[in-house]
This record gives structure tokens, C-alpha cells and sequence, in this order.
């Protein structure tokens, strides 16, 4: 990064007289080479957190800044939030966007909302053009492949919005360690997983459907592991488990139950991995000329809106989508020294409705 990019602001007649500042005279302060400034304040490189550290320490005592992302780091920059999500289509995303931006608008501060469709690289691009015009959160939404490429890809991301002076909220999906300058705020995927397989057990059912599997993904192999732990919990052995690894939407839930009643599976019961899959196992026992509850309790997971004007009404874990956005914004905004590295999980609850009764013959 070349030096003559960057400009210094000067404070106080003694700053004032010597003018502009070098990118140079900043590795001088902070015993660095050229080099290792320019990667630190690009935030393009990985750099050890005790030499960045040095170098952001001396930029600010130079009062040394760099366009858009560079004047964060002196305590200017935007009042700006940017939001990435998978899409804008799932009512569960779309809550926690508006979540996000009604506690950004209740500080006066913008937000803005990027989709990726689950592309890394698109995901990439838009966390680095968020912190070139000096946003200071980005917040990446739900459950993801916890795998290497993943890990570091958010060390980058939090490593470069840090040095930024920004910071980087991960909501319902893991940092990948420790020593990351992330804030993480979630739900309990397992523990309401475990709660609605437990209602479907207490109401007499013994062969039930776990649908919506996606092996490696965060949220649903934590609902997983809580239909699994439920059913053990119960007495019911390792034989007891069936889970169908369709993913999710609406499109997939009713493909993946249409398949298991041609199959004659021999299930009483359905926990769908999310209310979308829910949805389309409604439509595919209809279809089937079978009735819920009356022949297959269904139960969902998220409670979105629409949950409630289901035939029949749903019965689900309800997730505070909307406050994991704002709390991600109030968490981060009110104690942002503190904030990297923390862990908040929110809690869930079930929602009782229509969609289950006793299994026949119980």
C-alpha cells in the first residue's frame, strides 16, 4: 500500500507544524518494516495480534489515517452497520435483519443488508468493501459449514475489520477460536431441539422423523444432536434415530416427505429442521390424503409468522430471531472493547399449537 494514500490529520499546534505523516515514520514508531504496516492497516494479511497491535498504537498516537477504513482507527469512521445474510427471502433471515436495523435506526445509525447466496466469495467481497467505507460492525447471519476454509475465512475477516478499528459479529454461527476478535450471538439450537422432541415423545410417539438434515452445518446438526440426545434420553435406542438429510425450504421438506410415504416408513411423527420444511411436509401429507395431527404429528423449528396460518396452526420452537439482530448491535455498540471474543446464547421456547396429538392407538 502505497504511502502517498494515506494523509494525516493534525490536532494541537505541535502536530500542526510538521504537517503530513509517512507511512514510514509509523513503522519507525512501531520498530516494523513498511511492509508490515501496509499489511496491517489493509488488513489483507494475516499479522501476529502483538505487532498489530504495536503498529495500530502507533498510528493513533501519529494520528495517522487512511481513507474510509484508516479514520476508524483514530475514532471517526461511519455510523454504519452491514448485515450479511444467505438471503432475504427466508422469514427467518428477514427477521433478524429487521432486527438489526431497528436497533441501528434506534442509535441513528445506518445498516445496510448484503445477500450471498451462500457463496464464500461473494460473502468475502462484501465484508472487504463494508470495512473500505468504514462500516464498524459486520455482522455474518446464520448456521454455516464449520470446515478449515470456513475458519479462515472468519480469522481474515475478523482479523481485517480489527484492525480496521471495526468489529465483526458472527450470529448463529461459530468463531473459529478463542483468540479471534469476534462477537458471537446465538440461540440454543440443542436444547429447543431436545424440548420439541420431548413434547413429541410425552405425546406418545416413538418413531419420529427427524427432517431437514445438512450434515456439517452448524444450526442443524446442533438440532440434530438434541433430537438425538431426547430420544436417548427417553430409553429409546440408536435404532430409534431416522434422519432424513433433505436440507431446507419448502421445496425439500415436501420432496423428502412425499418420498417417505411412498417408502411406508412407519413414522408417527415429523420434527421438521425448520418451519419451511415443515410447510412443504404439510402439503405432501395432504396430498397424500392424510390428515395432521389426526394420522402425523409435524412440529417446525424458528416460528416464523406464517407458522400460526398453517392448516394446521404449527406447533414449534420459537427462536428470538429478531433480538439475536439486535442484540447483536446493542452487544457489540455498548462494550466494544470487550465485546471480541465474547459468546452470548440466547434462549428458546416452545410454541404449542395444533400440529400434534397422540399417536393412533395410544
Amino acid at each position: 500500500m502505497a504511502a502517498d494514500t494515506y494523509e494525516a490529520k493534525r490536532a494541537g499546534s505541535g502536530m500542526a507544524a510538521k504537517g503530513r505523516v509517512t507511512i514510514r515514520e509509523v513503522a519507525e514508531r512501531a520498530g516494523v518494516s513498511v511492509a508490515t504496516v501496509s499489511r496491517v492497516l489493509s488488513g489483507n494479511y494475516p499479522v501476529p495480534p502483538a505487532t498489530r497491535t504495536r503498529v495500530l498504537r502507533a498510528a493513533r498516537a501519529l494520528d495517522y489515517v487512511a481513507n474510509a477504513h484508516a479514520r476508524a482507527l483514530v475514532g471517526g469512521g461511519r455510523k454504519m452497520v452491514a448485515v450479511v445474510l444467505r438471503q432475504v427471502t427466508s422469514p427467518f433471515y428477514a427477521q433478524v435483519a429487521e432486527g438489526v436495523e431497528a436497533e441501528a435506526a434506534g442509535r441513528g445509525w445506518l445498516c445496510l443488508v448484503g445477500t450471498t447466496g451462500g457463496d464464500p466469495e461473494r460473502e468475502l467481497e462484501f465484508v472487504q468493501l463494508m470495512r473500505e467505507e468504514g462500516a464498524r460492525l459486520v455482522i455474518l447471519v446464520g448456521g454455516v459449514v464449520e470446515d478449515d476454509a470456513y475458519r479462515e475465512r472468519v480469522t481474515h475477516y475478523a482479523q481485517a475489520l480489527d484492525a480496521a478499528g471495526a468489529r465483526l459479529v458472527l450470529c448463529g454461527r461459530p468463531a473459529p477460536g478463542p483468540d479471534i476478535p469476534a462477537l458471537v450471538v446465538e440461540f440454543d439450537n440443542e436444547a429447543g431441539a431436545h424440548a420439541i422432541t420431548g413434547h413429541l415423545l410425552s405425546a406418545g410417539h416413538r418413531r419420529i422423523v427427524f427432517l431437514g438434515g445438512l450434515p456439517g452445518n452448524t444450526a442443524l446438526d446442533a438440532r440434530v444432536a438434541g433430537y438425538r440426545a431426547a430420544l436417548a434420553q427417553h430409553g429409546l435406542p440408536p435404532e430409534a434415530e431416522h434422519v432424513v438429510d433433505c436440507g431446507l425450504g419448502r421445496a425439500a421438506g415436501h420432496r423428502a416427505m412425499a418420498e417417505l410415504l411412498r417408502d411406508g416408513a412407519g413414522f408417527t411423527a415429523v420434527f421438521a429442521g425448520d418451519d419451511m420444511v415443515a410447510a412443504g411436509a404439510l402439503r405432501a401429507i395432504a396430498e397424500a390424503g392424510l390428515r395432521v395431527p389426526d394420522d402425523i404429528s409435524v412440529v417446525g423449528y424458528n416460528d416464523i409468522p406464517l407458522a400460526e396460518d398453517f392448516n394446521p396452526p404449527l406447533t414449534t420452537v420459537r427462536t428470538p430471531a429478531e433480538e439475536l439482530g439486535r442484540a447483536a448491535v446493542r452487544i457489540a455498540l455498548r462494550d466494544p472493547e470487550h465485546a471480541a471474543g465474547a459468546h452470548h446464547l440466547l434462549g428458546t421456547h416452545i410454541v404449542v399449537r395444533d400440529s400434534v396429538a397422540a399417536p393412533r392407538g395410544h
